[in-house]
């Protein structure tokens, strides 16, 4: 069955097509979800409106983009209005210290959450330019188009966000190549 004879039976209804374009997309709309929230449980929540809102709205693609194009915005927007939604109520709350100690990490576990940490510490409008260029592959256009920006804030943002990535990085990247030259001798 090709994705366009699937697609149109999941717009028939057909709850079998359903839950294979769920199974073949949402790892996809999961990662998207997930950069862009910086947080394994908000990107649960998220992706899991982000289907919500593509099933709903299944009805309405015309194929006149990639389907995989279609759900990725989609997916983009469900994550920014969860954003702008948890936004307003994170305002009136008290964040509560975290009391669990990590355990210890491998080397590249350790360097993942480095980089996590690092994006989690970039303003929210650079790190949401850096995930849909740098990772996602969108142009400055659709970002604008997407955050509501023009274009040359986008590119600025982004070499922002590139610039402070470097500089949050740069322990690491000391740490890790200093403890290589130690393995060395």
């Amino acid at each position: 069955m090709t994705e366009t004879e699937l697609i149109q039976r999941a717009q028939e209804g057909d709850p079998v097509a359903i839950r294979e374009i769920y199974r073949m997309y949402s790892p996809r709309v999961y990662a998207i979800v997930k950069r862009l929230a910086a947080d394994e449980g908000l990107a649960e929540d998220w992706a899991q409106e982000a289907w919500v809102r593509i099933f709903r709205a299944l009805g309405t693609f015309r194929g006149d983009a990639r389907f995989t194009t279609w759900l990725h915005r989609i997916a983009v927007n469900s994550a920014l209005h969860g954003r702008r939604w948890r936004e307003r109520r994170v305002r009136h709350e008290t964040p509560m210290l975290e009391t669990m100690p990590m355990r210890a990490k491998s080397d590249e576990t350790l360097l993942r959450m480095k980089l996590e940490k690092a994006m989690q510490q970039l303003p929210e409008r650079m790190r949401q330019v850096l995930v849909l260029h740098d990772i996602e592959g969108y142009t400055h256009e659709d970002i604008a188009e997407f955050l509501g920006i023009t274009a040359g804030t986008s590119k600025s943002q982004l070499f922002k966000a590139r610039a402070r990535m470097r500089e949050l990085l740069r322990p690491a990247y000391e740490e890790r190549v200093k403890g290589e030259e130690v393995c060395l001798t």
